[in-house]
């Protein structure tokens, strides 16, 4: 039936919106609608989703997988009223599934689609499987054979896309139906499946499932209250064996395994070169886990033998850095599994208040900061469920040394960043350019940035909208950042979150529907096309602006006091209105023929003196020859950490830190090495290393240098 266009304006629930998300990518391939031949997709999507929804329900009574459920479907021609049938012939029951799918979530059953599934019953239990298809054939006479053999239950699932309770009268058709067959004893019962029951199955399967970690303590001792809890030495051998886990290892951790930091450096080298040493150098592993069970070696001297524990739901949230040392030092030497770890065991039994304050007390060795808590709120952990369900994609919370790139997804920095840039008060975005940190987005309370931008759960199509414009004006201004010098390349160099805020402006008033829920993405699409044209415009409106102020000026002092950087974003938008402000930049305009006076000084020690990236800040490999990228592709494939590293202002001669060896080297070095262990034939004498490792923003380290010293130059002009 065709939708009125009330119905058609109404949004469609969350719910169904990730439902139909997760049946498009679960079932295709699973479900047949090659009886639709080469009809159009939006006669073909409606059945396929209906025949997912029956294959769905199945699930949802068997706990089978998606390929057994979707090989009960029968749906179609000749279907008698049946859309599944799932014959479960270790347990003697067969379920008989109707389903209704609604794209607006208001399916409900109706009388005469339940007279027609006991219609399509009492054909199966009188063995008459020929009036079905030919998959309903086979079915149908297995159900019969299982009737004929056993005492076999029969449960008739009635899958509704929709929360309405059923009406009297369906009520009756089935009591009357029921009562029919159950003469001689209860063997037909029915259930009714809502979208509160499908929408649950859909999280749970994005659900990784629980931890269980083995571990055998000797020396030991517990505490039984008042949370039960276990320590002792494990050998370093088996808590290699938790590498199987992954990063599911420390899912309530506040954070992930950093890489190679310093600190992580020396405990590699200590497993690897003074494994008996490790023990007395380490603080140990704290484990969280919702039950234990604990074996004894023995009954009557229990101490004195090792115990044997079982610990389900676990998870590391002290000694991440630890295990993780662990596991990268037994790959290396088998010497590194003759080192011994403190572990701690505590069952929480699910109190997560105790959870988060053990988590929040026990981390130490590596420095916490306001960032690593925020991995604890309860928002943040409904955004990565949401981000999952509603876009599949990939939020990233804790601090790891993988974070989403491009289209994967984003990261809570990114996020927050964005957010601050589309807020509509200017504010958050001064507070930025002025701190010249992200570090500011962490601050609670009131007169905090943290608080105001997650206090209710936002909008993921918000975030999502936002990060694709906050990445689409960085780069721009990339480019507009070529035709530049003096201050307006320092104001672009500095104001990126403030230009984003008046690209944010435009944008949001040419249209308000950044936070509205649509999986096309078309917002972002459009937004993302006039960015390039915005961000031209918003320079040098900037520029302008900032000049009124006064000429010695700098947008960071100016966006210091909140007063004068609203000011100067209200004058920045009065010059958009009004246009001008191209020949107010003019003046800024880089010449391309005027001769460099002096060579430039190294990038390298320019990033370091200038501080501009923070201790560990991770870098990826940003190949731009297309030689050199089919060179190293099949290399870098067989280890993804070949093409990250951290930075480290410890050392001017090598400040990259491979993630794949976790030695030190200078930017050209690591990638001449590189070549070298990718066997490389072809490879050039020299290269430029700088312009090949990126930051998080996507800016190589030659860029970066090279906007610092233009900033330093603008400063000097400006003087």
């Amino acid at each position: 039936m065709n939708a009125t266009p009330q119905q058609s304006a109404a949004p469609v629930p969350a719910p169904v919106r990730q439902t139909e998300r997760a049946f498009d990518t679960t079932y295709p391939g699973l479900i047949d609608v090659s009886d639709f031949g080469n009809r159009p997709p939006e006669q073909t999507q409606p059945a396929f989703r209906s025949r997912a929804l029956a294959a769905h329900a199945v699930r949802i009574m068997t706990d089978w997988t998606p390929e057994q459920a979707a090989d009960c479907v029968i749906d179609g021609g000749q279907d008698q009223g049946i859309d599944a049938i799932a014959i479960d012939e270790a347990n003697a029951h067969i379920y008989l599934v109707q389903a209704k799918w609604s794209p607006d979530g208001t399916a409900k059953a109706d009388e005469t689609a339940v007279h027609k599934l006991f219609a399509g019953l009492t054909l199966i239990d009188s063995g008459e499987a020929a009036q079905f298809n030919p998959r309903g054939q086979i079915l149908a006479k297995r159900a019969h054979d299982l009737i004929g053999e056993k005492s076999t239950r029969i449960t008739q699932v009635i899958a509704l896309m929709g929360t309405k309770p059923p009406s009297p009268g369906v009520l009756q058709v089935i009591k009357n139906g029921e009562n029919e067959f159950n003469s001689h004893g209860e063997y037909v019962d029915h259930h009714f499946l809502h979208a509160p029951d499908i929408h649950g199955l859909v999280l749970r399967d994005q659900q990784s499932d629980p931890v269980t970690l083995t571990a055998t303590l000797h020396p030991w001792f517990s505490v039984p209250s008042p949370y039960l809890s276990y320590e002792g030495v494990v050998q370093a051998e088996e808590v290699a064996t938790w590498a199987e886990h992954g990063n599911e290892l420390f899912v309530r951790n506040i954070r992930n395994p950093l890489g190679l930091t310093p600190i992580n450096k020396e405990l590699l080298d200590t497993l690897t070169g003074e494994p008996s040493h490790f023990w007395y150098f380490n603080n140990g592993v704290t484990v969280l886990c919702d039950s234990l069970e604990a074996v004894p070696g023995s009954q009557k001297f229990p101490e004195r033998h090792p115990v044997r524990l079982t610990a389900k739901g676990a998870s590391v949230v002290n000694g991440a850095q630890t295990v993780r040392s662990v596991i990268d030092a037994a790959q290396q030497s088998e010497e590194a599994g003759l080192a011994q770890v403190t572990v701690r065991f505590i069952v929480t039994g699910g109190d997560t208040e105790f959870a988060n304050r053990t988590t929040q007390a026990t981390n130490r060795q590596n420095h916490i900061t306001e960032r690593d808590r925020i991995a604890l709120d309860p928002v943040q952990a409904v955004l990565i469920a949401e981000f999952r369900a509603e876009l599949g994609l990939v939020y990233s919370v804790r601090r790891s040394e993988l974070e989403p790139q491009d289209d994967e997804g984003c990261s809570v920095v990114e996020a927050a960043c964005a957010l601050a840039c589309a807020h509509t008060g200017s504010r958050f975005a001064a507070r930025l350019v002025a701190s010249g940190s992200t570090d500011v987005l962490w601050e609670r309370g009131s007169s905090g940035i943290y608080d105001p931008l997650f206090r209710s759960v936002p909008s993921v199509y918000a975030i999502w909208n936002a990060v694709n414009v906050l990445r689409a004006v960085r780069t721009a201004l990339r480019t507009e950042r070529e035709q530049y010098a003096g201050r307006a390349a320092a104001v672009i160099d500095d104001g990126t979150f403030l230009i984003t805020h008046l690209v944010f402006r435009q944008l949001l008033d040419q249209d308000a529907g950044m936070g509205e829920p649509d999986q096309s993405l078309a917002w972002a699409a459009e937004a993302k096309q006039q960015v390039p044209g915005l961000v031209k415009r918003a320079v040098p409106a900037l520029v302008r602006a900032l000049d009124e102020v006064g000429a010695r000026s700098s947008l960071q002092r100016v966006c210091a006091d909140p007063g004068q950087a609203a000011d100067l974003v209200t004058a920045a938008l009065t010059v958009l209105d009004g246009g001008g402000g191209e020949d107010a930049a003019a003046q800024y305009r880089r010449q391309e023929d005027k001769p460099r006076k002096t060579r430039r000084p190294n990038a390298v020690h320019v990033i370091v003196d200038r501080g501009a990236l923070d201790e560990g800040a991770p870098l990826h490999l940003a190949l731009y020859l297309q030689p050199e990228k089919e060179a190293l592709a099949a290399w870098l494939d067989a280890n993804p950490r070949r093409a990250l590293a951290k930075w480290t202002n410890t050392n001017r001669a090598r400040p990259i830190v491979w993630a794949a060896d976790g030695n030190t080297y200078s930017p050209s070095g690591l990638i001449a090495r590189m070549w070298e262990l990718a066997d490389w034939e072809g490879r050039p004498v020299s290269n430029q290393g700088t312009a090949r490792w990126a930051t998080q923003d996507g800016e190589t380290l030659a860029i970066l240098a090279r906007r610092l010293l233009d900033g330093l130059e603008g400063e000097k002009d400006s003087e």
